[in-house]
């Protein structure tokens, strides 16, 4: 079992290699660029900006100036974490609290044994403690059920490493 969790974390990290490599190509992902210092999410005394024009559709006036909408989250550690597990199926991605959570993932070819991933991005910083990644395994008994059983620790480590090293390759790339 222990090969197969390694085959998990060799492809998660061949997944972040091949990320970074199709950002050193000539067709770049183009990300929406701001104002040096703009990247971190507003405060809640910052007016909102919409499609709709500044405070929404119809206005904010109920709302007082120190009311944030949500909690903001950094924006490379986001995008670095949607990039890191972009091999799994995503069930939920909330931005504004910074939960990913993905589906049920099967190796192709370890079709007893399948991953779940769960991340959350804690602050508005580029920070070490940051994001927060969760694994769960389930394998297939003689029933055809599927069993929980316990994950490696290393596997969560490996993978907010990994989320990490991606969100600083993004960084640095925003700031040339």
């Amino acid at each position: 079992m222990k090969t197969k969790l390694a085959k998990l974390v060799v492809l998660s990290a061949l997944a972040v290699s091949a990320a970074a490599l199709s950002a050193c190509s000539e067709s770049k992902a183009v990300y929406p660029t701001r104002d040096k210092g703009a990247s971190a999410p507003r405060m809640g005394n910052e007016p909102r900006e919409t499609v709709f024009g500044p405070e929404g559709l119809f206005g904010d006036k109920k709302k007082e100036k120190g009311d944030a909408a949500g909690i903001g989250v950094n924006s490379f550690l986001w995008r670095a974490s949607l990039d890191t597990i972009a091999f799994m199926p995503i069930a939920t991605a909330d931005p504004f609290g910074g939960t990913i959570i993905t589906d049920w993932y099967q190796l192709p070819e370890s079709p007893v044994e399948r991953f779940k991933v769960n991340v959350f991005i804690l602050d508005r910083a580029l920070r070490a403690d940051g994001v927060k990644v969760s694994v769960f395994k389930q394998v297939r008994d003689a029933g055809g059920q599927w069993v929980d059983v316990k994950v490696e620790p290393r596997m969560a480590t490996d993978l907010e490493n990994s989320i990490l090293t991606r969100a600083r390759q993004l960084r640095i790339v925003s700031t040339d």
